[in-house]
């Protein structure tokens, strides 16, 4: 954990040059018709949850190459947490994975991450891989399979989840499924989606009245032919059938190439039914990369949507942003921290696109102008608003800067290692 004296150190080095830069940002806005500080307000209150899983070095089917200083519970990993929300001010949400990071007393791990300053978000279900000692097999299907007994056992996993969500101060329980199939007329695709529905039903009905349902889709990986939750509209369908509770997770690396995500967007904004968000980058397909490191300018156009929607007040929009990567390379405290800055960083821009100006060249069909308007947002440097939303926060100017001057990453790798090797299982 970083004291508030060191923090206010790091930041006193900095904050002459910075009121300079967030004075001259401030200038450039205002001639634009524009108010900055209205912006930089909008930043200060954006939030990111921190998935539970994201704390520990990935890998590939290939291999793994773990790093110094790995969380070897789950209660470390709240700590390595309250680190990124300390130098961020952004990340004061935890997205709990079950089983994977299941605690013995929930209460104790929720009065834990409460004395870090953390609550926690959405739970996550997992019934993409079987367990040990697990008394049926989700090898063909969880929540669709053909088996009346495995249907029951993946629903009560997920009834569990929610009892376990309920002591943790949650308010989502996240649903991804694997559930699909390798080869034509290996599956009946209405049945299983109908099996799919009904399954979800039931869960659905022991929702808590305060608690939303989040279904994510995805069009491949593991099953290749085809999946039962294969895109956005498979995910709308259930949540439509389901009830108010029921929304739909967009995952940025669940879609194939060169789909219009933010397009997609803007349909369950429409339709009153986005619920959130698993925000990551691709190269090639789910690559779970840095947020901001493939396609920053796709990831504006997103929050592009979303600010657009909150300035129209769209009825139920309260969409839940959280991240999910798998960090192989890179520190994962690091990369997380990354993240939220390119969050941060494209909320910021999306803020400053000039709506009425844009609206009117919409209507009138200038086609350059409008580009021109989504441009001269995307290429301001909103850097000194997003610093400015950080210190108001209580954060770091510079928030990885501090995090490698700090040596916090030494001091984990001598402090962790008592016990063995944390090995995190693959990620959603």
């Amino acid at each position: 954990m970083f004291t508030v004296e060191v923090i206010g150190s790091h930041n006193r080095n900095r904050v002459e040059a910075h009121q300079q830069d967030l004075d001259h940002l401030g200038e450039l806005v205002a001639r634009r018709g524009q108010n900055i500080e209205a912006v930089v307000s909008s930043v200060t209150s954006f939030e990111c949850a921190i998935p539970s899983w994201a704390l520990g070095t990935g890998g590939t089917r290939f291999g793994r190459f773990p790093g110094a200083g790995e969380p070897r519970n789950v209660f470390e990993k709240m700590e390595d947490i309250a680190v990124i929300h300390q130098l961020t001010g952004s990340a004061s949400t935890v997205s709990l994975h079950i089983p994977w990071d299941e605690p013995d007393d929930p209460a104790e791990l929720r009065d834990h991450a409460s004395a870090l300053n953390l609550g926690f978000d959405a739970v996550n279900s997992n019934t993409f891989q079987d367990q040990a000692d697990q008394p049926v097999s989700f090898k063909f299907g969880s929540l669709c399979h053909t088996d009346a007994d495995v249907r029951r056992f993946a629903i009560d996993h997920n009834l569990h989840t929610i009892e376990v969500g309920k002591t943790l101060g949650s308010n989502a329980l996240t649903v991804w499924l694997a559930d699909g199939s390798n080869f034509p007329g290996q599956s009946h695709f209405r049945k299983a989606f109908d099996r799919t529905l009904s399954s979800l039903s039931e869960i659905y009905t022991h929702l808590p009245d305060d608690w939303q349902m989040f279904t994510e889709h995805k069009p491949y990986e593991p099953a290749f032919y085809s999946s039962v939750v294969q895109d956005w509209g498979s995910s709308l369908m259930l949540a439509q059938r389901l009830g108010k509770k029921a929304k739909c997770l967009v995952d940025l690396g669940h879609h194939l190439p060169n789909a219009n995500v933010e397009q997609i967007v803007s349909r369950l904004v429409s339709a009153e039914k986005l619920g959130g968000f698993h925000f990551n980058d691709s190269m090639y397909g789910d690559d779970d990369l840095t947020t901001g490191s493939i396609h920053p300018y796709q990831l504006f156009l997103v929050f592009n949507e979303l600010v657009d929607a909150a300035h129209d007040r769209v009825e139920g929009f309260e969409p839940s942003y959280m991240l999910d990567q798998s960090h192989n390379l890179k520190d994962p405290i690091e990369a997380l921290i990354q993240s939220i800055v390119a969050l941060q960083r494209a909320f910021a821009k999306a803020q400053l696109v000039d709506r009425e100006a844009l609206a009117g060249f919409q209507q009138s069909n200038d086609v350059l102008m409008a580009e021109e308007t989504m441009k001269t947002a995307f290429e301001t440097d909103v850097s000194p608003i997003i610093r400015e939303a950080r210190l108001r926060n209580g954060g770091a100017l510079e928030p990885l800067a501090l995090f490698r001057e700090s040596g916090y990453r030494a001091a984990l790798a001598a402090k962790r290692t008592s016990a063995g090797e944390y090995v995190p299982p693959q990620n959603l």
